[in-house]
C-alpha cells in the first residue's frame, strides 16, 4: 500500500463494525497512512468516532438516524429498499476513488451491500481487492441470527480476500479455493484491549458482584414469545444486574407489556446505553454476562467471564468449547441451572488459549495487505 489517500477505502455502517475496525483505522492514522472512510448511515457514528480518536467519515451515503439504529430490528420493505439502493451508491463512489483495497467488516446489511458493490460481478475491470474482515462465521441456520447469517455468506461469496477469525472459520472458507484466505484472529481483541487500557485509568471498579445484561437480537425482539422467555430467565438473577438498555429493546418490552415485569426485579438496574469504554470496563469486572449478542461472546473470552447466551444458535462455536460460554437455546430451566451454578461459584474458569487470537493482529492484517 502506497501513501496515497485514494488507495484504501473502509466502508462501515454500524457501531459494531466501527468498534472492530477501530484498531485498524487507528493504526493507519498512527502510521500516517491515509484512507477513505465511507459511512453507509445505518447507525449514527459521529460520537463514537470522537471517543475512539477516529477521523469523521469522508462520505455519508444516507442520513444517519437520530436514535441508535435505522431499522429498529425490522427487516421490511423499507430496509430492503435501503439495501438495494446502497449498492449502486457504494459502487459509483468507489469507482471514482482509484482504490487498491475496499475493506468492510462483519455481517450487517452494510457489509453485504459493500461486498456486492465492490465485487467483480458489478465491476468487470476493477483494479482493487475487496476485503472481508471477520469472514467464515457460521451458525448453521439462515434464520439464527437473521439477517446476519445471510449477510456474512453473501460477503464471503463476493469478496476477493477473506480474513478468517479462527481455525474453524478458516475451514468454513475452504469451499472458496480461488480466494485469498488468511487467519490471524478477530480484531475485537485489539478493540477491547484498547478500550480497557483507556477505561481503567479513569473508571472506578464497582463494589460487589453483578451480572451484565445485553439484549438486542432481532430474532428475539420480533417475538413476544421469545421476549417472555428472556424476562423469565432474567428473574433467576439473584445478584445485582446492570442492563444498559437499547432503544429498540425498550420499545419491544413496552410493546409486549413486559417492562413492568422488569421493573419488579429490584436487583436489576436499567441504565441508558454507555460508551464502549465504559461497557468494556463493566464487562471486565462483572461476575458473568447474560446476552443474546455476537461480539460480546468474544469479549467474554478476552476477560474470561462466563456468558449465558439467550439464543437458539451461535456462530461463535469456539466460545462454547472454552466451557465458559453457555448456549441456552432459550430454555428457561437450562438457563436457570446455569445462572444458579455461576452464582454459587460452581463454574470453574480454566486457562484457555483464546480461539480468536492475541492482541496486535490489526498490524498483521495491514502487513499482509502490504
Amino acid at each position: 500500500m502506497k501513501s496515497n489517500h485514494s488507495k484504501i477505502a473502509i466502508i462501515i455502517g454500524t457501531k459494531a463494525e466501527l468498534i472492530k475496525c477501530m484498531p485498524i483505522m487507528l493504526e493507519l492514522q498512527k502510521q500516517g497512512e491515509p484512507y477513505w472512510f465511507i459511512h453507509t448511515g445505518q447507525h449514527p457514528l459521529g460520537k463514537a468516532c470522537e471517543e475512539f480518536g477516529i477521523k469523521k467519515p469522508d462520505f455519508i451515503l444516507s442520513e444517519e438516524p437520530k436514535i441508535s439504529t435505522k431499522f429498529w430490528s425490522k427487516i421490511n420493505k423499507m430496509s430492503l429498499i435501503w439495501f438495494i439502493l446502497m449498492i449502486p451508491k457504494i459502487k459509483n463512489l468507489i469507482k471514482k476513488l482509484d482504490l487498491k483495497y475496499v475493506i468492510y467488516h462483519g455481517d450487517t446489511m452494510s457489509t453485504a451491500a459493500a461486498s456486492i458493490a465492490s465485487s467483480k460481478i458489478l465491476n468487470f475491470k476493477k483494479n482493487w481487492d475487496n476485503v472481508h474482515l471477520e469472514a467464515g462465521l457460521r451458525s448453521g441456520s439462515l434464520f439464527e441470527p437473521f439477517p446476519e447469517e445471510i449477510s456474512r455468506q453473501i460477503s464471503d461469496k463476493f469478496s476477493d480476500t477473506l480474513f478468517a477469525v479462527s481455525n474453524l472459520t478458516e475451514k468454513n472458507l475452504k469451499k472458496f479455493p480461488s480466494k485469498k484466505i488468511f487467519q490471524f484472529g478477530n480484531t475485537i481483541i485489539d478493540s477491547a484491549t484498547i478500550a480497557y487500557d483507556v477505561a481503567k485509568k479513569s473508571s472506578k471498579k464497582k463494589e460487589g458482584p453483578y451480572a451484565l445484561i445485553n439484549i438486542h437480537r432481532h430474532e428475539n425482539l420480533r417475538s413476544k414469545k421469545r421476549m417472555k422467555k428472556v424476562v423469565e430467565i432474567l428473574k433467576n438473577i439473584k445478584i445485582e444486574g446492570i442492563w444498559p438498555l437499547h432503544d429498540n429493546t425498550k420499545y419491544y418490552l413496552e410493546k409486549y407489556d413486559l417492562m413492568k415485569e422488569i421493573v419488579k426485579m429490584s436487583n436489576i438496574k436499567i441504565t441508558p446505553l454507555v460508551d464502549y469504554f465504559t461497557f468494556i470496563f463493566l464487562l471486565s469486572n462483572c461476575t458473568y454476562l447474560v446476552t443474546d449478542g455476537g461480539s460480546i461472546q468474544e469479549e467474554s473470552l478476552i476477560f474470561k467471564k462466563p456468558c449465558v447466551l439467550l439464543r437458539k444458535r451461535t456462530e461463535r462455536i469456539e466460545g462454547l468449547e472454552t466451557k465458559i460460554n453457555f448456549l441456552t437455546g432459550l430454555d428457561i430451566n437450562k438457563a436457570k441451572k446455569i445462572i444458579n451454578k455461576i452464582e454459587r461459584g460452581k463454574i470453574e474458569v480454566k486457562n484457555f488459549c483464546n480461539p480468536y487470537g492475541k492482541k496486535g493482529l490489526s498490524k498483521k492484517i495491514l502487513k499482509e495487505l502490504r
